[in-house]
């Protein structure tokens, strides 16, 4: 046998997935299996950041980019601004954690972790070591009340370490946020840190629910990252909630106020060098 036939019968017999290994009938006389957490501290150690900065703006960032037509403002908001925060935004994209980590400046992706729903990107150990090395991530059991991922989070926050989060807890199936849940606020509440909002326009009609890929034509995604908002002394997690709720959609609105176009959907645009280009549009808006 060849060594490509070698490498045939090896892969055939690698457990790709999660598929049980016990035949159906068997199980009710198995002992419980255990089920783990996929270690994530390795991917926050000094070799695993140093990969993640390569990965982030070596990779993932011109890929994307290259898309997608990406713009970010508000940028202004975090030049005075020290770790730990959360960033918290909407979310009706698997593209949203990308924008935002390659999104941020690069002091802040060394020490920014992402909380992912660990039911899809901690399911198989590939994916996870993915999801945890590019994104610093974190597991967030969604069916069990999230509880090792808070303990996780606050020992982010106590080390000095930012955190991107959607409280909406799930992908919006037609791009509108959803109502937040109350863990983001609890969280900030208890720990004493500020929380960052971000809304991001764009992103669900470039890539929806049920696609792995961006549509064709680098369809546009805007960023706008507010200012920070704290807890107020004697503020409920209810209050401060809707405060959360309040900075998205205004920096939800304020993206719809100016009408996103782009050289890939307007071809008269064509013409224009990028700066031109920001010159033009507004010119346009203002007529």
């Amino acid at each position: 046998m060849g060594l490509r036939g070698e490498l045939k019968t090896m892969a055939e017999g690698f457990r790709w997935g999660r598929r049980p290994m016990v035949p159906r009938s068997a199980e009710p006389h198995t002992p419980p299996r255990e089920d783990p957490i996929f270690p994530t501290d390795w991917a926050r150690t000094g070799a695993g950041t140093a990969t993640r900065l390569v990965i982030l703006n070596v990779g993932l960032g011109p890929l994307l980019r290259s898309q997608v037509a990406l713009r970010v403002y508000g940028l202004e908001h975090l030049q005075a601004l020290d770790g730990g925060v959360i960033f918290f935004s909407n979310h009706s994209s698997h593209l949203d954690a990308t924008i935002i980590m390659t999104a941020l400046p690069e002091r802040w992706q060394e020490k920014t972790a992402v909380g992912a729903a660990r039911d899809y990107f901690f399911d198989v150990w590939w994916r996870a070591a993915f999801t945890a090395l590019t994104y610093g991530a974190f597991p967030i059991d969604r069916s069990r009340g999230a509880r090792n991922a808070v303990t996780k989070a606050r020992e982010l926050l106590d080390d000095g370490w930012s955190l991107v989060v959607f409280p909406e807890g799930t992908r919006s199936p037609d791009g509108h946020a959803k109502r937040f849940r109350h863990g983001t606020a609890r969280l900030c509440i208890e720990a004493g840190v500020g929380a960052v909002p971000i809304g991001i326009r764009g992103a669900y009609q470039a890539m929806p629910k049920g696609r792995w890929w961006p549509r064709a034509g680098r369809p546009p995604v805007r960023v706008r990252i507010g200012a920070p908002l704290f807890p107020e002394e004697g503020e409920t997690h209810q209050a401060f909630t809707a405060r959360m709720t309040q900075a998205v959609a205004e920096l939800l609105d304020e993206g719809a106020a100016a009408p996103i176009v782009t050289k890939a959907w307007d071809p008269t645009l064509l013409q224009y060098s990028d700066e031109a280009l920001e010159e033009e549009l507004r010119r346009r808006r203002n007529t």
